[in-house]
């Protein structure tokens, strides 16, 4: 069996194990699995881009505009349903990332990376200096239906629907880029990271290359802003659009690692657990826990918490 197969049943089987234990887990514990699977969407389009050597400082735009998104489509449309307010906030990052990708494209390094921020913190500006648009305050989502459907839970957000469509998503969405990661387009992301001139010797477009793993993350990083919203309920420009969310973005990116598409899922759901117990236990003190926990993986597992399988599976496949 190669890795991608291997990878899409272990896809698979996380899936069923997921909404199997749905039943017997508590309220918290669910909600935080769901809200690891919303961010870690937003990680899985970072780790697209920084397999071909860039990195975005500035995420929280597609992040912000897919949850702004659904939460104007559910205030000013009057749209409920679940499945069109996801849509929404794929359909609006999608559509500012393909504008914005092209221009991106010539850019490396630091200045790809501050160009996204400058974005992020523009959009930022726009919302916060708008009444019309929630100013600081942002606006509060209804509970959602699906396809007209409401459940009676309705005073809990985190519906075992709202938890399978989640977890749908975010397996459906790691498989997509599994294949993707392992096909042609995939390996000149690679190639583009090493040594782009070669690329181009090659007879392979650099830049076409670049504009889709952009819109690729963009629209990864939409859909996990409008889950994310679904999930709690508001959205604000400060939780989505500022610059310390896209930061967080990629604090848990390099937590994670590069190595395989469940690696974010997993960088995701330990950065919810740190800083969970860290707020708990130690609330004046917890951003110096996270920043403690990144140093210690920078330091002693430079490839991410990934680099702890790779290494078991290399070491078993030895023996």
């Amino acid at each position: 069996m190669n890795n991608r197969n291997l990878t899409a049943w272990c896809l698979a089987i996380a899936l069923v194990l997921l909404l199997g234990v749905h039943p017997v887990l508590p309220g918290w514990v669910v909600n935080m699995i769901a809200m690891s699977l919303s961010n870690g969407l937003v990680v899985l389009g970072l780790m697209v881009i920084m397999r071909a050597g860039l990195v975005s400082f500035g995420h929280g735009l597609y992040f912000g505009l897919g949850g702004y998104g659904a939460a104007l489509g559910s205030v000013f449309l009057g749209i409920s349903d679940a499945f069109v307010l996801v849509l929404l906030g794929i359909v609006a990052a999608g559509l500012v990332a393909s504008v914005l990708g092209f221009m991106m494209a010539r850019y490396r390094g630091i200045f790809f990376a501050l160009l996204n921020l400058a974005f992020s913190m523009l959009l930022f500006g726009v919302l916060v200096n708008s009444a019309v648009l929630g100013s600081t305050d942002g606006f509060s989502v209804t509970v959602p239906s699906y396809f007209g459907y409401v459940p009676s839970s309705a005073g809990s957000r985190v519906t075992f629907i709202l938890y399978g469509m989640i977890c749908v998503l975010a397996c459906g969405s790691a498989l997509f880029v599994n294949r993707y990661l392992k096909s042609t387009m995939g390996y000149i992301g690679e190639a583009i990271r090493e040594n782009e001139v070669r690329v181009g010797y090659l007879g392979a477009s650099v830049k076409h290359a670049i504009v889709i793993k952009y819109l690729i993350s963009a629209v990864l990083a939409g859909m996990g802003g409008a889950l994310t919203v679904l999930l709690i309920g508001h959205v604000t420009p400060e939780d989505t659009v500022y610059w310390t969310r896209s930061g967080e973005f990629v604090f848990v990116a390099i937590l994670s690692g590069t190595g395989n598409v469940a690696a974010p899922f997993l960088g995701s759901a330990m950065f919810e657990l740190v800083r969970t117990y860290a707020l708990q236990y130690a609330p004046d003190v917890w951003q110096m826990l996270l920043g403690a926990t990144l140093l210690l993986v920078i330091m002693f597992l430079p490839g991410g918490i990934w680099s702890l399988i790779a290494n078991a599976n290399r070491k078993s496949a030895q023996t």
